[in-house]
């Protein structure tokens, strides 16, 4: 009897193909363009310069999320994960930009930090033992917090804006979220799993006659633009740079893991240490990738985990799908401009609703750990406060060095090294008859930090 396909491998129709994959796109657009727009700028590049580093960048992040979602032999984690330039990197790049040896010096260590992340995923592969649910469930809760701020921002008109915080801008985006919710709720079928493209593109239209936005700015743009390789020159090498870009892979390598673990949750698959290996590979590859073709370091997009759980549509061809709109936006500056027309409250409103899914799927994973009689709470309790810290206070580490500031200042990779530092402390080191100690069962312990259940859960169960 031929079994059942995942809901990982389901190819939806056609239609749905394309309004789930766009529905990704705008999630994640915003997000997508902020880095070489905060690069470009701080280098105060031209605008013609600025135009083919993000048209680059969407054709880099669709060709990564194909390569992530299809597969090529050992590359690639074959599940829903976007892919999109990391924020991580932007404080090294912007000084190695503007003072030491400008886009050339990037690219340069751009392309050892992508050789890098593919010779070290399979160490970071056998690493999987130390994400037991307690670690996974605190990265995917400090995950979701942590993007929150993000769509505030947004729902406030975009950090920086000259009408940030209006009322007017905050009005769209409760309308947007209000949009989303309603669909979600009373829709049917198809049309319910689409509920943040009806929330976007309805918010765009009423957008448009309040004075939002407008597409007036579409008709100067070219229908047609080519990434070419080394366009702002061969790269340099330069060792400074080369070593900050080293700590921002191992960095993403970590972010990634904790969106791998958490899609793979959401979607029933099991991540094993085979298929992180493949997917940080991948990462590796994008990044190097995008040293050749004018952008950045690549890593998995959080925003879109987010709606992976709140539409639980689980298919990698959906999200595949979205990586083949991007490749068209980067080919085409005409329809990326079409996208960029989407104000920042209408993303606001629709990223409230998505990341707070993201937090509240971390809940759901530790629901299943065991709080008695350990010291769990407090795993969860510091790494929380950890990554939250440079969230809620940006500047917090600003008298730090750049390499500390480039690990720390991410409140995700914060909160996770911390959480796997925590759970080796509290549920791995031996602790003679102290009451945090762990059962040990052949040389390994039984819960490591997890639930009583995950001692005896059987293979093929699904924990959600």
């Amino acid at each position: 009897m031929k079994s059942a396909r995942h809901p990982v491998d389901e190819v939806p129709p056609p239609g749905q193909l394309a309004a789930f994959g766009l529905q990704h796109v705008l999630a994640m657009y915003a997000g997508a363009v902020a880095v070489p727009l905060i690069v470009g700028g701080a280098m105060k590049l031209p605008p013609a310069d600025l135009a083919y580093l993000i048209n680059a960048d969407l054709l880099l992040c669709g060709i990564a999320t194909v390569l992530q979602c299809v597969g090529l032999w050992r590359f690639g984690v074959r599940l829903p994960i976007m892919q999109g330039c990391t924020f991580a990197a932007v404080t090294p790049m912007v000084l190695i930009g503007t003072e030491g040896g400008g886009l050339p010096a990037i690219y340069g260590s751009v392309i050892v930090a992508g050789v890098a992340m593919i010779l070290l995923a399979p160490v970071f592969g056998r690493l999987l033992r130390f994400f037991p649910p307690l670690v996974t469930g605190t990265v995917i809760l400090v995950i979701g917090l942590s993007l929150l701020p993000v769509a505030g921002n947004w729902a406030a008109g975009g950090q920086g804006s000259a009408d940030f915080g209006a009322p007017k801008n905050l009005g769209l985006a409760a309308g947007v979220l209000v949009t989303v919710l309603a669909v979600q709720r009373f829709a049917p079928g198809f049309l319910g799993r689409i509920a943040v493209l009806v929330g976007i593109v309805a918010g765009t239209a009423a957008a448009v006659p309040l004075g939002f936005t407008d597409f007036s700015g579409i008709g100067d743009t070219d229908w047609l633009g080519v990434s070419t390789p080394f366009h702002f020159g061969a790269p340099t090498f330069e060792g400074a740079a080369i070593a900050s870009m080293l700590v921002v892979a191992l960095v993403t390598m970590t972010e990634t893991t904790g969106d791998f673990i958490a899609v793979g949750e959401m979607t029933g698959r099991e991540v094993d240490a085979r298929r992180l290996a493949d997917g940080l590979r991948a990462d590796g590859a994008a990044t190097l990738l995008g040293g050749v073709f004018n952008t950045f370091p690549y890593t998995a997009f959080a925003q879109n985990v987010g709606l992976v759980g709140m539409t639980r549509v689980r298919s990698r061809w959906v999200v595949a799908t979205a990586g083949g709109i991007l490749v068209l936006l980067g080919l085409a500056p005409k329809l990326g401009a079409l996208v960029a027309a989407v104000p920042a409250p209408v993303l606001g409103g629709a990223g409230l609703v998505m990341f707070g899914t993201v937090a509240a799927s971390g809940l759901r994973t530790l629901a299943g750990v065991d709080f008695r009689d350990n010291h769990n709470l407090t795993v969860v309790a510091v790494s929380v406060a950890v990554g939250l810290l440079p969230v809620g206070v940006p500047g917090v580490y600003q008298e730090f060095p750049h390499w500390f500031q480039t690990v720390m200042n991410s409140g995700i990779s914060a909160g996770c090294l911390t959480a796997i530092a925590l759970n080796l402390l509290f549920n791995h080191l031996p602790a003679g008859a102290g009451r945090g100690s762990a059962p040990v069962v052949g040389g390994a312990q039984v819960l490591a930090g997890g639930g009583a259940q995950d001692a005896v859960e059987q293979p093929g169960e699904q924990r959600l």
